[in-house]
């Protein structure tokens, strides 16, 4: 059995698109699915229900995603262990994919790699995800951004999420680069905001969560920007990146004055969701 945790805070908008693309050509006692309905006000948790075994509903009165995680990780039953965003596709496929990685002891952090469903997009978003998805983050194991992964090896590395935003970036950490690896021949699907003032936003609370992981782990987190700045110099070598590298980094100054806004009022921890990408959704 795979266990898969998807926390959900009025998700009603997507849930089934999500588990959808999970349960399809799933076998009996294949999956375990636990939907941790956080705070929900919505039908989240009645659309979940009616998808029926292996999907299990878990209800909290706390709009958290850290207390969802670890509710979720408390009940699973299993190993591989899947934490997933709820407006993520992840198909059975890749699930099987990544699990098999991690049974085989090569890893204990696992994820697979991203695609951006850019249809519905502006241009300069999809400009600045032609820059991102280059970077060093996003090709070198990446665990994050949705979709990551860990083997039972990998659950004993830690108790509980901590209170902090960025859990992707605390699971990565958990592992050194040799234990982490992003699978290459399976993926996931992200729908990303359809605008970039939506995108700017959302990125305040990755400035947060990047901030409270420089503290947890301030070397770690120095190389890795290094890392990313030397990258981000080798694109600006071709011209044909120019214009995105300037959409990428007007994103990234205007999200840093942003951040500095909110924080000056202690607001930077508000939690700023996208709602364009749910647009549709089902």
């Amino acid at each position: 059995m795979i266990s898969v945790i998807v926390p959900a805070h009025d998700e009603a908008r997507v849930i089934g698109r999500c588990l959808r693309s999970m349960l399809e050509g799933a076998e009996e006692g294949e999956l375990e699915i636990l939907v941790v309905c956080n705070g929900c006000t919505d039908e989240t948790a009645d659309i979940a229900r009616s998808f029926g075994p292996p999907v299990r509903v878990l209800e909290s009165p706390i709009a958290s995603k850290n207390a969802a995680l670890n509710l979720g990780h408390e009940t699973a039953m299993a190993y591989p262990r899947f934490f997933v965003d709820a407006d993520i596709e992840l198909p059975l496929e890749s699930i099987r994919k990544v699990a098999e990685v991690l049974r085989r002891g090569e890893v204990h952090g696992a994820a697979p790699r991203i695609r951006v469903d850019l249809r519905e997009a502006s241009w300069p978003v999809r400009a600045y995800y032609d820059i991102w998805l280059r970077t060093p983050y996003v090709r070198e194991g990446m665990l994050g951004s949705g979709v990551y992964a860990i083997s039972e090896e990998g659950g004993r590395r830690f108790d509980r999420f901590p209170d902090i935003i960025a859990d992707d970036g605390f699971a990565r950490l958990l592992f050194t680069p040799g234990e982490r690896r992003s699978v290459d021949d399976c993926h996931f699907v992200m729908t990303p905001p359809k605008t970039l003032r939506s995108l700017i936003h959302i990125n305040v609370r990755r400035r947060v969560g990047l901030f409270e992981m420089a503290e947890l782990h301030p070397e770690t987190t120095r190389n890795e920007a290094r890392h990313q700045r030397g990258a981000i110099y080798r694109l600006a070598s071709d011209p044909r990146r120019w214009p995105g590298l300037a959409v990428y980094l007007y994103a990234k100054a205007a999200c840093m004055l942003l951040y500095r806004w909110k924080a000056a009022r202690g607001r930077q921890k508000e939690w700023n969701r996208d709602e364009t990408s749910r647009e549709g959704g089902d």
